[in-house]
């Protein structure tokens, strides 16, 4: 019998200067399956180890780290994302179909969503193999259902493009999608642009658009707030060049 692909949640925190204990945001049964898999399918094996050494401290690793099998998803998975095809992950499921259970798991949150690893996850439905997502922290969720905008009806549109021209133009689409139509529209930033994503923002959205953003998830100084644009010009910049946030646009306030 093969094995199952476990798809284990990451803490928030990854890129935070404090780190949250990881049972604030991660349950037990999630811990222990991660303490137990000796095969994982990683976005950084690096930040893997790191995850797996706080597992280990609140469970015990039923391998040494230094024993365990962790393999990367190649860089251009990482940068163009595997949600749309190109890349076979049938390879990375071979302990699988041996008969060991693998686990999934990328930086922060769950992987899969806003992150790579659907590639594995369609391998793994291709070749017979159980997939189990496990429960723990999704950023994106976390962030709409604090803001108030528009639960029923949503979208996760990932990047915007970076040139301030592209970028302008995406944003009046996003503004008039959801004045259209009441649809949130979800959206994230490499960190350190986080602070020029916002100016852009306040300097090409309407100022009776609704704007939210999250940042900290789960960390004890965690900050989720909504406003229309008018308010939010008069107010300090609420993010920074060093913590990821999720940004959220939405009807007229």
């Amino acid at each position: 019998m093969p094995g199952k692909l476990y798809l284990v949640p990451a803490p928030l925190d990854f890129g935070c200067a404090e780190q949250a204990p990881l049972a604030d945001s991660l349950p037990t049964a999630t811990l222990l399956v991660a303490a137990r898999l000796g095969h994982w399918i990683a976005e950084n094996a690096k930040t893997t180890r790191a995850y797996l050494k706080r597992v280990g401290a609140v469970h015990p690793l039923a391998q040494p780290l230094q024993s365990l099998s962790i393999v990367e998803l190649p860089r251009e998975v990482h940068k163009k994302g595997d949600h749309a095809g190109g890349f076979d992950a049938r390879p990375l499921l071979a302990p699988a179909l041996e008969g060991h259970d693998v686990g999934l798991v990328s930086e922060a949150g769950m992987p899969a969503v806003a992150d790579p690893g659907s590639s594995v996850v369609r391998a793994a439905h291709a070749s017979g193999i159980t997939v189990v997502p496990l429960v723990g922290p999704v950023s994106l969720l976390l962030a709409l259902a604090a803001s108030g905008l528009n639960g029923q009806s949503f979208a996760f549109v990932g990047y915007l493009p970076q040139q301030p021209g592209p970028r302008l133009q995406r944003l009046h689409e996003l503004e008039a999608l959801a004045q259209r139509t009441g649809q949130t529209q979800l959206f994230i930033e490499t960190p350190y642009r986080n602070p020029a994503l916002w100016q852009a923002l306040l300097d090409g959205l309407r100022p009776q658009t609704r704007l939210a953003v999250a940042s900290g998830l789960t960390l004890p100084d965690a900050m989720v707030r909504a406003d229309a644009v008018a308010q939010w010009r008069r107010a300090p910049c609420p993010v920074t060049a060093d913590r990821p946030a999720v940004f959220l646009l939405g009807a007229d306030a």
